[in-house]
């Protein structure tokens, strides 16, 4: 049995004219995939969704991150390629990992498993979620394929570093990580509100050796530059960009779970993104609790396209 669940066809945009590629184009879906057989695929970036927003439910926040994976997607199919690239992407979607009837828990692990076996095979990939709760998925699959040379960087509004006590949510993805990773990982966390975290939260996250930046360092310093000092000396490692679309403004992104009017700006945002990616060998990104339900003129889910589709052309103008 497949663990994913292909996506509709239709999803696949083409304006039918040799002179207006679109995406949808350039993208393989796979009718079915098997854990193994991922080894097998030959693309330049590999794209999965996390459809599922359990988590979020399970940690108090506002449900609607389970249809993103769609909604993203369609925006991200119908864009063209950047106009200074000269090639046009390889792109292999995966499908849905997702299986209702089985434990959160147990869904977790397939994702981390999925991730791990990509990382290790040298696929770089797209991570469409769902609840942040997948940031431990991804992050986790990505430190056990590069143990001692992984950098995981998370930028969000909050920590979510909550203990597991009460049971696995959005909340507790870089709880996980940490207490299982703390020593194979440099982590950082990048555009941290102060009404979003407790102190108790940021002591622990320090003490576990994460790097802190609030998001009025970023305002005082500028993304580009924490980003640069904080990857001072990492150039020779992989890099894994945890995405939470809370991190940025709600004039930007509406549609999530908790939303502020201060955060992270777009404009800033994507010069950093781009620099990263020149400078330093990024293996994936994830992109979650986007909530096309609570959104407004789709412009959370389009900003969520947008940076997928920097992150491709980015990489592929780089190689």
């Amino acid at each position: 049995m497949s663990w994913f669940h292909p996506i509709d066809k239709h999803l696949l945009f083409t304006k039918n004219d040799k002179e207006d590629p679109r995406l949808g184009e350039c993208v393989q879906a796979l009718p079915k995939v098997e854990l193994d057989s991922l080894s097998q695929i030959d693309a330049d970036f590999t794209v999965l969704g996390y459809p599922d927003d359990e988590g979020i439910n399970l940690n108090g926040g506002r449900p609607g991150a389970q249809v993103a994976p769609l909604e993203i997607r369609r925006y991200l199919y119908k864009m063209t390629p950047h106009l200074k690239c000269k090639t046009l992407p390889r792109i292999v979607d995966l499908g849905d990992l997702v299986d209702r009837e089985k434990p959160l828990a147990e869904r977790h692990e397939r994702a981390r498993q999925v991730v791990k076996n990509l990382a290790q095979n040298h696929r770089r990939w797209i991570s469409l979620g769902g609840g942040h709760d997948y940031g431990y998925c991804d992050g986790a699959g990505f430190v056990e394929a590069f143990k001692g040379d992984a950098v995981l960087i998370n930028f969000d509004a909050h920590l979510d570093v909550r203990p597991t006590d009460k049971g696995f949510n959005s909340g507790t993805p870089f709880f996980r990580v940490l207490s299982e990773f703390k020593n194979d990982v440099n982590f950082a966390e990048i555009g941290l509100q102060n009404q979003c975290n407790s102190q108790a939260h940021f002591r622990w996250a320090e003490n576990q050796g994460a790097s802190l930046f609030t998001l009025d360092q970023v305002a005082e310093q500028g993304l580009l530059a924490v980003l640069k000092k904080f990857m001072a000396g990492k150039e020779n490692k992989k890099v894994f960009l945890s995405v939470d679309i809370d991190a940025f403004n709600s004039m930007e992104a509406p549609g999530c779970s908790q939303s502020w009017t201060t955060g992270l700006k777009t404009a800033e945002f994507i010069p950093a993104l781009n620099w990263l990616i020149e400078a330093h060998d990024v293996r994936g990104m994830g992109v979650y609790e986007v909530s096309p339900p609570l959104d407004q003129d789709n412009r959370t889910s389009k900003l969520a396209a947008l940076l997928i589709h920097n992150f491709i052309f980015s990489n592929l103008m780089k190689a």
